[in-house]
């Protein structure tokens, strides 16, 4: 009986320590952290439109991204915060805390190694652009993989990596935010930039710029916010937050408002 009763305290001793450990680790969660806090702390860029703008002389945002953020924060009854990054430090601002979570990334195997993903809630898909003046120079993604051609492409961007994989033979310019590689072409220091539809959509209205002639889209990709790695509880919270906002229909009318 002395037995049965060692081992029965032990197990009880043994679940509340358990317990305890669950209980420290959520308590360590973020969400905790922005609950008590009355804060919700967002990274983003402010240099894709039309998921983020940042406008410099009221130092306010404005896109997609600001609507669902916005939409989080209320949901969560916290204030927002908008904390500016840029795309290079964007992984290591989430890992280091600087701030919450992110606006929207497009999910990749290199960011998975240091940073979580929510559920995606938008997929984008690739193009080559350059101005309507140098269209008649382009036709096809081989025409733009050729010694002369200068690919123009922001530092730290998902757009880097595959402009130097798909383009080995151009010339690859790097700029680094705020600048960014449409800039370069706008101002014709370089002939063509890569970027998803959805931004393509919205410099074509801006610009003389057009999608060159003969490309398919390449590297469809999922979009999602990041967050800390290691913060399951926050990581659950973002993703069942995605799915009832999916079910209510907010990111596809939230969308339209942007035309995405």
């Amino acid at each position: 009986m002395k037995k049965i009763i060692q081992t029965a305290t032990a197990a009880v001793l043994g679940m509340g320590l358990s317990m305890g450990l669950v209980g420290a680790v959520q308590a360590e969660s973020v969400l905790n952290e922005i609950l008590s806090e009355g804060k919700l702390k967002v990274g983003t860029t402010g240099d894709w439109n039309p998921m983020s703008v940042r406008d410099p002389a009221t130092n306010t945002y404005k896109g997609y991204d600001i609507d669902v953020m916005t939409a989080l924060a209320e949901d969560l009854e916290v204030e927002l915060e908008f904390v500016p990054t840029d795309w290079k430090t964007l992984v290591n601002g989430v890992s280091a805390g600087q701030y919450h979570l992110t606006g929207s990334a497009s999910i990749s195997p290199a960011r998975m190694k240091a940073a979580g993903f929510s559920e995606s809630y938008l997929s984008v898909e690739i193009y080559p652009f350059t101005m309507k003046d140098n269209s008649d120079k382009f036709d096809g993604w081989d025409s733009i993989n050729q010694p002369g051609v200068k690919v123009a492409t922001t530092l730290g961007t998902t757009f880097e990596k595959h402009a130097r994989e798909w383009f080995p033979d151009a010339e690859i310019k790097v700029v680094e935010a705020p600048a960014r590689g449409f800039n370069e072409v706008v101002a014709g220091r370089a002939d063509v930039f890569i970027t998803s539809n959805i931004e393509g959509a919205t410099l074509k209205e801006k610009f003389d710029i057009v999608q060159v002639a003969g490309s398919e889209a390449r590297a469809p990709a999922a979009i999602a916010m990041l967050l800390p790695q290691d913060d399951q509880v926050w990581i659950n919270y973002i993703n069942n937050w995605v799915k009832l906002k999916k079910m209510s229909g907010f990111f596809e009318a939230t969308g339209a408002n942007w035309g995405l």
